[in-house]
């Protein structure tokens, strides 16, 4: 298996690969997908593929949100969505995914990745519930055992506050519980 950036001429798989992986949610998983692509600079945010046989079989994106910490606005990632083909699911493709997203996501210097998740699958990555660490979440409606961050190596104790996910989130109704 090999993992890449996303190129523009994986968008079109990238999109099948969320349409199916996320079932009757899919073509909004997907849609979403599209739109946050936008918010992916040089320096903050990363779409990676998982590539078999020349097939993209999974994807994750990371994006820039920002922390309101108390002291200044911190720039931020978002780990959403990550998703994988069924037929390549629980063959670690979701894994090397995310270990590979957030060993970039350091070396980008990003302080902090936030995710909504299942707690029983994301603490394998380092990832915490965020309320304990004095994070904030965006919303009522995320559950808070849901709420995670990662801390990287750029994060410093004055970090703390409430995330602000971008306005792509709340136009797409992406946020917590539906």
């Amino acid at each position: 298996m090999e993992l890449r950036p996303e190129e523009a001429a994986d968008h079109d798989a990238v999109h099948d690969v969320h349409r199916q992986a996320f079932g009757d949610d899919g073509e909004h998983v997907a849609t979403l997908t599209r739109d946050l692509r936008g918010l992916l600079s040089p320096t903050s945010g990363l779409s990676l593929v998982a590539v078999e046989n020349d097939k993209v079989v999974g994807h994750v994106l990371f994006t820039r949100s920002i922390l309101d910490a108390p002291e200044r606005l911190v720039d931020v990632l978002v780990l959403s969505p990550v998703g994988v083909l069924p037929a390549h699911q629980r063959s670690g493709v979701g894994t090397a995914l995310i270990t590979r997203g957030l060993e970039l996501a350091d070396e980008q210097g990003a302080p902090l990745v936030f995710l909504e998740g299942s707690p029983g699958y994301y603490p394998r990555f380092g990832f915490e519930p965020g309320e304990p660490l004095g994070f904030r979440k965006p919303s009522l409606r995320i559950p808070d055992a849901a709420f995670q961050v990662r801390r990287l190596s750029g994060y410093d104790q004055a970090m703390t506050g409430t995330l602000v996910y971008s306005e792509i989130f709340w136009r797409h109704d992406a946020v917590g519980l539906r």
